[in-house]
């Protein structure tokens, strides 16, 4: 049973649920939006109830092997950052977890290239595996790079949401097909806050685990740049978000969607504030950490909003 426990611990069980969501809400609330005026099309979705869920499954798949090859490369920077947190070793042999990594990004590659087949879209398997290659990369290499894996990490994250674009792209589209061009705004406005809203929270775990990463010579921003500049980065982006949030919502507003706007205002800008406020005052890896974990709430709150589109 330890075992068992240790495992679903060591792929995030938490954040394959939320990628679940992510994509579940897409289905289900953004491409009726997009496809309401067009019922057509709406009756020929490319992602079937059955292909989505084997959609939603490789992404799964390919996300936990992820976790499990990161964990297996940063054992000893763990037993520095979070030493009671350590699985690989203490709970799940090292060779085991390499097996694991490997059947599960098998299976999210497998479950890829019959999704691929089944709707004609060979970009659906060649990007998922772009994704399981650059995983491993990140584990090896560029996680200890300043930047890089933070910016890696992030745009990963918007592949989540991405990843439902490209499956319901149509060869011989029209760029000036209303629908189309419909999907890639609203895809790109929830790709670029998972993008921007990931930026942040890997600074903010980079200052938290500083520690570890410095005694085994990662290059991370706030070791190589130190904590008042990477504050300031984290800061700035923050300010971005917060301002092209508060952009799209003056736009909703102006369309009555006032529900969707007070909401945003709630969850969203006012907890970025709240957390703009606090990270220039954090100073212990405690204080970093629970930055991290209010971002990755308003990560969550931010994409629930999805919902707002089922009464638009």
């Amino acid at each position: 049973m330890k075992t068992i426990t240790a495992f679903f611990r060591l792929i995030r069980w938490p954040n394959l649920i939320f990628i679940v969501l992510t994509q579940a809400l897409f289905r289900y609330y953004i491409l009726p939006f997009v496809y309401q005026y067009n019922h057509s099309d709406y009756e020929n979705i490319k992602l079937s109830q059955t292909l989505f869920i084997l959609l939603s499954l490789a992404s799964v798949c390919i996300a936990a092997a992820g976790y499990i090859i990161n964990d297996y490369f940063d054992v000893n920077i763990d037993q520095v950052n979070k030493s009671s947190k350590v699985i690989i070793g203490r709970y799940i042999k090292r060779r085991y977890a390499i097996l694991f990594h490997a059947l599960l990004s098998l299976a999210g590659l497998i479950l890829s290239l019959y999704i691929g087949y089944k709707i004609n879209n060979i970009y659906i398997p060649v990007f998922n595996f772009i994704a399981i290659v650059l995983l491993w990369f990140y584990s090896t290499t560029f996680k200890k790079k300043l930047l890089i894996g933070n910016i890696l990490i992030s745009l990963l994250t918007a592949w989540v949401i991405l990843v439902m674009t490209v499956a319901e792209y149509r060869f011989r589209i029209s760029p000036h097909d209303i629908v189309w061009q419909r999907l890639l705004k609203v895809s790109f406005v929830y790709a670029g806050f998972a993008f921007i809203i990931s930026l942040i929270r890997e600074v903010i775990k980079d200052m938290e685990d500083i520690q570890g990463d410095l005694n085994y010579g990662c290059k991370t921003m706030p070791i190589v740049w130190g904590l008042p500049v990477s504050k300031v980065f984290a800061g700035v982006w923050i300010i971005v978000l917060t301002g092209l949030i508060a952009a799209i919502q003056i736009y909703a507003i102006q369309l009555g969607w006032w529900y969707s706007a007070l909401y945003s205002l709630f969850t969203i800008i006012i907890p970025l504030i709240w957390i703009l406020r606090k990270l220039y005052e954090a100073a212990t890896p405690e204080k970093f950490h629970q930055l991290s974990t209010m971002v990755k709430l308003i990560m969550l709150t931010g994409i629930i909003s999805m919902i707002f589109f089922k009464y638009f």
